[in-house]
């Protein structure tokens, strides 16, 4: 063999371990390791356990998480990505809604538990910010529960309460349909009817329950008339757990630039999302073009309003050097290039989020003294064939007297028209 055949291998070679060794030296990627090892890096939204449900049925005892590569989750890319904690999402579909949806959310609030369970050295169940930082100086993932849409709790306060004491910590008040009680981002697009003009008086009711109980309220999901309405009515600073800047990405689910403004006046925050579709509007994106966002968002609201929500393994298109919750630390350094400082880096990756955390339970504290909300949802309102009355006195004898004295003045009105 000739020596220059034998010189190009080798100089293909040495050039591939040039590349390694200049990426491992990336002096912001080192500096982002560095910051994710003091602060925990707090992630809004991740939909592992959907995809347990969706692949496995729920069988945990058949999965195995750290050889678990069909997912953009398992424990050595969480390990690999130095993430501090993670809220897990409960989620079951919109279309569970007046069936099973309570069943399915509460398998999937099992599920979580199980989790942790199974991997103790990596999972450590959370249910306040004290139980956050407790987890991460023990070197363990926070694991919290996130419910995602509010059909999951079939207009009842009880059953929020109920999940709350399992260790849900916030409620996304929509999916992607209509509850009886409160309106879904559709509407802002035109493709389904707004029902309530936003929220009805029995979704006010919850709102304020959730600030009783310290429980978060999470706005993704939901038309922008509802975002107005929580963030003038809660006493308690809001989430968005997974949607990004509207004036990057012109999509329903992004959040305005009078909404980021507000977020910060109440002192909430707004956890970026990864989805393609909701970083660049298109089927294709990649880690600069998520960084904007969070440019963006730092830029009409603050560095104090600005988290991560991946929204891993909900959504079917990553972008490019974000493929798998691996990647944390490489948007990090991206940040640190385009001139974010330390405590600017610090406080999205976790401090915004316990910041947060720490205001509702003090909210909840303060309001200790108050009774929980056993006021029912009008009947009216949820009846449906899957749902009985039990409880709503008499409800089919008022729903008859109605009819009766309406039919009454009608006839009434005939009467006098034709004296008339």
């Amino acid at each position: 063999m000739s020596p220059r055949l034998i010189f190009i291998p080798c100089l293909a070679l040495w050039i591939s371990c040039c590349a390694i060794t200049l990426a491992e030296e990336d002096p912001y990627l080192t500096r982002a390791q560095s910051l994710m090892t003091v602060t925990p890096l707090i992630d809004g939204h991740n939909d592992l356990p959907w995809q347990l449900r969706k692949n496995f049925n729920n069988q945990l005892n058949k999965v195995n998480l750290t050889t678990l590569n069909t997912t953009h989750t398992s424990i050595p890319k969480i390990k690999k990505g130095k993430i501090g904690a993670q809220f897990w999402s409960a989620y079951v579909p919109c279309d569970t809604q007046y069936k099973d949806a309570v069943r399915q959310t509460l398998e999937q609030i099992d599920v979580i538990h199980r989790m942790c369970g199974t991997y103790p050295d990596t999972f450590q169940f959370a249910t306040s910010s004290a139980e956050i930082e407790n987890a991460f100086r023990s070197k363990k993932v926070a694991s919290l529960i996130g419910v995602e849409g509010g059909h999951s709790i079939d207009s009842s306060l009880a059953t929020l309460r109920i999940m709350y004491y399992m260790g849900a910590r916030y409620l996304t008040l929509t999916h992607s349909c209509n509850t009886p009680w409160a309106d879904n981002w559709l509407v802002d697009t035109g493709s389904e009817p707004s029902e309530h003009n936003g929220l009805s008086a029995f979704g006010k009711q919850l709102i304020a329950e959730m600030n009783r109980l310290g429980m978060l309220i999470d706005l993704a999901h939901v038309p922008v008339k509802v975002m107005n309405e929580v963030l003038e009515m809660s006493k308690a600073p809001v989430i968005f757990s997974h949607s990004s800047a509207y004036t990057i990405c012109p999509h329903k689910r992004n959040v305005p630039d009078d909404i980021l403004a507000k977020v910060h006046q109440k002192g909430g925050i707004v956890m970026v999302n990864f989805y393609n579709d909701y970083v660049t509007c298109s089927n294709t994106a990649n880690l600069s073009d998520v960084a904007d966002h969070f440019d963006h968002i730092k830029k009409v609201g603050g560095v104090d309003i600005v988290g991560f929500g991946g929204d891993y393994d909900g959504v079917t298109r990553v972008p490019e050097g974000l493929e798998d919750v691996s990647k944390y630390p490489y948007l990090v350094a991206e940040l640190l290039r385009r001139g974010w400082t330390d405590e600017d880096v610090k406080a999205a990756l976790g401090e915004n989020l316990l910041r947060v955390m720490k205001k509702v339970e003090e909210i909840r504290d303060s309001m200790a003294s108050s009774l929980p909300d056993d006021v029912p949802i009008p009947y009216d309102d949820v009846n449906n064939p899957c749902r009985t009355s039990y409880g709503y006195l008499d409800s089919g004898a008022v729903h008859s007297l109605s009819i009766l004295t309406l039919l009454l003045a009608l006839a009434s009105q005939a009467v006098m028209t034709s004296a008339v």
